[in-house]
């Protein structure tokens, strides 16, 4: 039970190292992951979030702790527990962010990873398998994780976009060129009608290497020290505990709750913090669990007299022609991503970049695992793309079976609620423009009770509905102040043989989705793994 290198956590970034770091046969790799084997269709079919979502076998079904900022509302937080972690459940949308995104964090002292130089490691990541909508080399041609235009239409999403050029905005064919502004249609991780996860796109070909072993259903309990350097882990597999070596380093790729849980049950984090749980202190950093990040959604509902998946799936004999349809030609509303439109934009003239972002959504639902509203209607999701609160994910126990306390602390500070608001009155101006207004029958949400210009009534409808949309981050960030748990490299402060590479190690949140920086983090992070173990 002895490597070269150790990973923890078979997800976006997890499943890209285990690829990039046994390519070409010089080290030997373990690669683990607490979930099975991603052997549910349901996976692999685009729209099976609905179905892998708060599914035990599939999702770690967190919930926060009850939230202020939400009224006290406690929600749920689904994170992958499986080959390809979130990349296999979640909604397929692939969103690099924005190139200011990362020059802030070149900014603020991480060398390394300004746009200009994360931009090679999204090209080497992707395979772009749309026309070539921009203006400059951007995308990428020949790499792993297939990316490709939306492969649906529908006619509620046109008129959205119509609707929101006529009130001023523009439209933008390819929001992932560097310039993120504008509104059309999204980019997915989708291949042939199937999702992309890193398990297919990365996983399943090194899988063949011999170099290269995994592990699943096999549980993290803590990190192994050796005068004072990670040699390994102690780990529970079924009804056995193993002790895994690593002879160079380990890799934490868990997640933005699963690393900095780890961390702290290993003695890394704050010491008052871990001594309340009976853990010995190995290092204190102040900043392992804090700087949690999310993009909080608020979800306008307006009822249409047009076709939504809503009525089309509203009994067995549609549901099953959907199926048959997909069946044949692996197209269809079950080929479609979590959203189909997707607006980047500004809540007033005098910002830099967009602060709000759409997605749009030929379906309603109170959640997705309770199933659609029984009336035809599309959804104008609207979230912050730069959030100013910060929470944190605290142990609620010694024990890795006990999931940690999460404190997303949603909506704390004035301009994240002024935010909110406005973006919640962009949906709904959009929603009175031709040719959109005309088959809009009702706004199921908020609705009249909640009047356009009521700032006070806005926000406390978003307290009172809103929900995460799945991107957590920032939980080990990179940097080199004090709260820093890792520096540029990802190496783990003060500790030898440790590096954490996943969205947890984000500064500040970027602006879109979570999945494609992640990707990037992993190809980033291998390359300078390789780089190091060749001096």
């Amino acid at each position: 039970m002895e490597f070269d290198f150790v990973i923890v956590g078979a997800g976006s970034a997890g499943c890209v190292l285990a690829n990039r770091l046994t390519a070409d046969g010089r080290y030997r790799v373990a690669l683990i992951e607490a979930g099975g084997r991603d052997s549910n269709p349901w996976i692999h079919i685009p729209v099976g979030y609905f179905k892998t979502m708060d599914n035990p076998r599939t999702d770690w079904r967190y919930r926060t702790a009850p939230d202020h900022g939400l009224n006290g509302r406690s929600i749920p937080w689904p994170r992958g527990k499986v080959l390809g972690g979130s990349s296999s459940i979640n909604g397929l949308l692939y969103v690099r962010g924005q190139a200011e995104d990362y020059d802030h964090w070149r900014q603020l002292g991480n060398e390394g990873w300004s746009w200009d130089d994360v931009l090679p490691f999204f090209r080497r990541a992707e395979s772009w398998q749309g026309p070539w909508l921009g203006t400059g080399d951007s995308r990428g041609r020949k790499g792993p994780l297939v990316v490709s235009p939306s492969g649906v239409r529908r006619e509620i999403v046109d008129l959205w976009m119509e609707a929101a050029v006529a009130a001023g905005y523009r439209r933008n064919p390819d929001y992932n060129d560097g310039d993120q502004e504008g509104v059309g249609y999204v980019q997915q991780t989708v291949v042939r009608g199937r999702r992309c996860s890193t398990a297919v796109a990365y996983l399943r070909p090194a899988r063949k290497r011999r170099n290269l072993e995994v592990f699943v259903k096999t549980l993290v309990e803590r990190l192994v020290f050796v005068d004072g350097r990670v040699s390994g882990l102690k780990v529970v597999s079924g009804d056995r505990r193993l002790d895994i070596t690593a002879r160079r380093e380990v890799v934490l790729c868990a997640g933005a709750i699963g690393s900095p849980q780890i961390l702290m049950l290993s003695g890394v984090g704050v010491g008052e913090e871990l001594q309340r749980h009976g853990i010995g202190v190995r290092r204190e950093l102040a900043g392992v669990g804090r700087n949690l990040q999310d993009h909080l959604q608020a979800r306008p509902v307006f009822r249409t007299d047009l076709s939504t998946v809503n009525v089309e799936t509203d009994n067995i004999f549609r549901q099953a022609r959907i199926a048959l349809r997909y069946l044949l030609k692996r197209d269809g509303p079950m080929s479609m991503a979590a959203s189909l439109g997707t607006g980047f934009l500004k809540t007033c003239s005098g910002l830099a970049t967009p602060d709000i972002q759409f997605h749009i959504q030929p379906f309603s639902a109170d959640s997705l695992t309770e199933g659609t509203h029984r009336f035809s209607a599309f959804t104008s999701s609207v979230t912050q793309l730069r959030p100013e609160s910060r929470g944190e994910i605290r142990l609620s126990t010694s024990s890795i079976h006990d999931h940690p306390e999460i404190h997303p602390n949603y909506l704390a500070t004035d301009n994240d609620c002024r935010t909110i608001v406005e973006g919640i009155r962009i949906a709904r101006r959009i929603s009175r423009c031709e040719p959109l207004k005309s088959r809009i029958t009702g706004e199921h949400a908020p609705g009249d009770d909640v009047p356009l210009d009521d700032d006070e009534a806005t926000l406390e409808w978003a307290r009172n509905t809103s929900t995460t949309i799945y991107h957590p981050s920032g939980t080990c960030k990179m940097g080199r102040d004090p709260m820093a748990v890792v520096n540029p490299r990802l190496a783990v402060h003060g500790v030898e043989g440790l590096r954490v590479a996943d969205a947890s190690i984000m500064p500040t949140l970027v602006s879109g989705n979570t999945n494609a920086p992640a990707v990037m983090i992993g190809e980033k992070a291998s390359a300078m793994i390789l780089e190091d173990a060749r001096q």
